[in-house]
């Protein structure tokens, strides 16, 4: 008989340890969160699928599943490191702590705490994981005394009755340690109260649990009892019946450790009878057993018969009542579930790493293509502006060799004829004018004085050679600084030659040469004026060599001039016609300051 009793047991144990028995509540927690996931993955939304995993994370850590806790806990870590969310990466990683020191992993719970102070925004919650670290790691009972007050005293200030309520807790265990067993009591009573208040049930039975074994422990059973009964009366133990019967078996244990074993089979009893009638076969299962087992002790082999026959035939409806098997088969359908969620978002992931490793990688090579286009024309732009000042100092220093062979021929004609005073002086001038042109030959600007000097010597050394074919004025407008402005040099020169070598020499009478320097608004206007016989008629008065001749030495002026407004953005306008009552030449230059 006790054989097929056994092989019943085994049985039922079988289906028990498939079996934990599940609300609602829980069922539709976890459908919810596995809706909310796939969500997130299908929109790479990973800011939402970290809150996921915190929030499963938090109801096993409600009902006190730590191991599964940690697991989702771990997956959120994951996501915000990647996202760089510091501030959610130092609550989750501080909840990973307690997961783990839950389940006496006190290294790797060391490890997440002092992390957590690591990163910590503020110095209060820098100061509860520091608080943490030294609770777990210090050797002296003072010292872990002291970091919990700290924590006691920070928790009173942000108004945290949860981790009040641990650290209270934390503290008894101190007391014990101290063999100080008034505080210890008094401490778990007050986590307790807080716990209830703030309604956790599973701290608060966790809590609860603890301060019956103090009792057990220092052999004050009846103490034990009533604070397990006190448990029984409280709402959230009420209205859970399989949390109800786990704490009637519990309280059956400490009848057993208090060797009052009719207390204890009368409690067991009241465990099977709510189990039978509220369909939790596995807590029916260990109610049985424990039955069995004081029965056995008592020698009361008809009562463990009768228990057996009882158990067996209520059996079949005890499992049609029990929908933990049901239960189990969604929560173990949305782990896997939640499980390929996990896959698919990996890969997702990884295919949007690749994918931007792809996008960086072109972006980078068409950033360096650029660069190296930009830097080509930068190059070609520089050798482009260098070939242009190049050109443009060879036609600064380019002088006319009609220019040069004229003056030479004059001093030939002053010395033939003895004129050595005349030859003397012209050479001075000729010689004055030369060097002050070689000396700026290497400047694209220059002084205005300087121009002004070069200009005047210029018409000098032309007056000495025809004294007798015109005068010249210079007048130069008050407004204008002849130390700090700058301009071209020797621009003005190639048309003060054309006035006085094509206008004015072929006049019957003496002509007459005027040069003007006035400032108009923010330019500098040149204006040349002759009285010579203009354009058209000196046009027909040239030979082939000197057309020739002309026409290069007015093409160096004009690239010059083109020159300079390309590099320096000068707008230097020139304009040359013939007047229109009289006869001559106007020549309009116009040079922004």
């Amino acid at each position: 008989m006790k054989l097929l009793f056994k092989i019943i047991l085994i049985i039922t144990l079988a289906i028990g340890n498939f079996s934990f028995a599940q609300d609602s509540t829980r069922i539709s927690k976890a459908l919810k969160s596995a809706s909310k996931l796939k969500k997130a993955v299908d929109n790479n939304d990973n800011k939402t699928v970290a809150e996921t995993y915190v929030g499963m994370a938090n109801d096993y850590y409600s009902q006190g599943n730590y191991a599964k806790s940690e697991e989702y806990l771990i997956k959120a870590r994951n996501v915000y490191q990647n996202l760089n969310d510091k501030k959610n990466l130092e609550s989750v990683t501080r909840k990973l702590a307690q997961s783990q020191e839950k389940q006496n992993k006190i290294s790797p719970a060391i490890s997440n705490y002092s992390r957590a102070a690591e990163i910590s925004y503020s110095k209060e919650s820098r100061s509860v994981n520091s608080n943490d670290v030294t609770r777990l790691s210090s050797p002296s009972q003072e010292a872990k005394a002291e970091a919990i007050q700290s924590n006691i005293d920070l928790s009173r200030k942000e108004n945290e009755k949860g981790d009040l309520a641990a650290s209270y807790s934390q503290l008894a265990d101190v007391n014990i340690q101290q063999n100080d067993i008034p505080k210890a009591e008094e401490n778990l009573k007050s986590a307790y109260k807080l716990s209830k208040k703030q309604q956790e049930p599973q701290q608060a039975l966790e809590i609860n649990q603890k301060l019956t074994n103090f009792y057990v422990d220092n052999k004050d059973f009846d103490k034990a009892i009533e604070a397990k009964k006190k448990v029984l009366k409280e709402d959230f133990v009420k209205d859970d019946s399989q949390k109800k019967v786990e704490q009637i078996q519990e309280l059956a244990d400490i009848y057993i450790k208090k060797n009052d074993t009719k207390s204890a089979i009368e409690t067991l009893k009241n465990a099977y009878g709510i189990a039978l009638e509220k369909g939790h076969t596995l807590e029916a299962q260990k109610s049985v057993k424990r039955l069995d087992s004081l029965y056995s002790v008592s020698e009361n082999t008809d009562a463990s018969v009768k228990l057996y026959r009882d158990f067996l035939g209520k059996l079949p409806d005890l499992v049609s009542k029990d929908r933990s098997l049901v239960d189990n088969k969604i929560l173990e359908d949305t782990e896997q579930r939640i499980s390929q969620l996990e896959k698919e978002r990996e890969l997702k992931d990884e295919l949007i790493r690749k994918k931007n490793v792809f996008n960086y990688g072109l972006i980078g090579a068409l950033i360096l293509l650029l660069g190296l286009v930009g830097f080509i024309f930068w190059t070609l732009k520089k050798v482009q502006i260098k070939n242009k000042k190049i050109a443009l100092q060879s036609l600064r220093r380019e002088m006319n060799p009609h220019f040069i062979f004229n003056s030479l021929n004059s001093v030939n004609q002053f010395i033939a004829t003895n004129n050595e005073l005349e030859a003397n002086q012209y050479l001075t001038k000729f010689s004055k004018l030369m060097r002050g042109v070689m000396e700026n030959s290497t400047e694209d600007f220059i002084p205005f004085q300087q121009e002004l000097d070069l200009l005047q010597n210029y018409l000098a050394l032309e007056k000495t050679r025809f004294a007798d074919k015109f005068d010249y004025e210079i007048i130069v407008d008050e407004n204008l600084n002849l130390q700090t402005l700058q301009i071209p040099g020797m621009l003005v020169q190639p048309f003060l030659e054309n006035a006085i070598w094509h206008g004015l020499r072929y006049r019957k009478e003496k002509g007459f040469l005027k040069l003007n320097f006035e400032k108009s608004n923010e330019h500098l206007k040149i204006i040349i004026e002759d009285n010579g016989i203009g354009i058209e008629e000196s046009k027909k008065l040239k030979t082939q060599h000197q057309k020739a001749r002309e026409g290069r030495g007015m093409k160096n002026t004009i690239e010059r001039i083109g020159l300079l407004n390309d590099l320096y953005k000068k707008e230097i306008h020139c304009k040359v016609t013939d007047k229109k009552n009289e006869q001559g030449v106007l020549v309009e230059i116009q040079y922004k300051l």
